[in-house]
């Protein structure tokens, strides 16, 4: 974005998602003021500035949130869509590295540009740039991606950085051996915080649902809907916070564990595991 006059002295551009301004007599770009002057601060042309990048940092936090419930929900994307939102610097940032996968299985790689002929530029895992056509594709959550360590190493080699987490995302996988009746998990039960609003925030700031004492997140998993919940008590009546158990439901019925789906275990248990890691440390340690 270029420089834009602001009376006879100044200009006032946005760089890195802030309005700055230097002196109208510096032609070069150079002579960056390192504050804003305080004559500028309820200028009409700032305000408006301002409320743009507000603008474009919610865009940007709406196009990362849909992607992201693309990758965890692994739903099936159009290639046009791809395209048509790729010029788009919000959608790409989110999009671009993504893994995605076409209608073959072997058609997978780390995603570098969609045009508007409707094909996908991808660096697949030989590392070479291929071109694929698939109608749709999915970004696999990354439970269900089969290489998923030796894409971490080649990510690296790359020098992939991901908007949107996927294949360094914390990821949990169902031991083979849960009990038929078994509907809880313990793991990450009595993480202690010096009180319930504490706690609350905390699930709040992570993106989770808090109400009638759980904290909840919804998760689509093979075409099911599961809400993974975990325990916190009522303000009401407890003054410090502490999570409970780990559970799983489809509808209004608590699951047994070994109906839960893969996507759905490894999304609840980065909840549970989120919520532990936020506790009262001088708490724990007196435990």
């Amino acid at each position: 974005m270029g420089w834009l006059a602001v009376g006879d002295t100044y200009e006032i551009a946005l760089v890195e998602g802030r309005v700055v301004a230097r002196s109208a007599s510096e032609a070069s770009g150079e002579g960056q003021l390192r504050t804003l002057p305080g004559e500028l601060r309820d200028h009409p042309e700032v305000i408006e500035l301002q409320r743009f990048a507000e603008w474009l940092d919610r865009h940007a936090a709406e196009c990362a949130a849909r992607v992201d419930n693309w990758m965890v929900s692994s739903l099936p994307v159009p290639t046009g869509l791809l395209a048509r939102v790729w010029p788009d610097e919000a959608w790409q940032s989110a999009l671009r590295d993504l893994v995605v996968v076409g209608e073959s299985p072997d058609e997978v790689g780390f995603l570098r540009d969609a045009d508007d002929s409707g094909e996908l530029r991808v660096v697949n895992l030989d590392g070479e740039t291929v071109r694929l056509s698939p109608r749709t594709v999915t970004m696999p959550h990354p439970v269900l991606l089969p290489e998923l360590d030796e894409l971490r190493v080649f990510a690296a080699e790359l020098g992939v950085v991901q908007g949107v987490e996927q294949i360094h995302r914390a990821t949990w996988h169902k031991p083979g051996d849960i009990g038929g009746d078994a509907e809880t998990v313990t793991e990450f039960s009595g993480a202690e915080y010096s009180s319930w609003f504490h706690l609350s925030a905390r699930a709040d700031s992570l993106g989770y649902k808090v109400a009638d004492g759980r904290v909840t997140g919804r998760i689509r998993d093979a075409g099911r809907v599961f809400t993974a919940s975990v325990d916190i008590g009522n303000p009401y009546y407890d003054e410090e916070g502490r999570t409970g158990d780990l559970s799983w439901r489809n509808g209004w019925d608590r699951l047994r564990l070994s109906e839960v789906g893969p996507v759905a275990w490894s999304e609840g248990m980065r909840m549970a595991a989120a919520l532990h890691a936020g506790r009262t440390v001088a708490a724990d340690h007196a435990a």
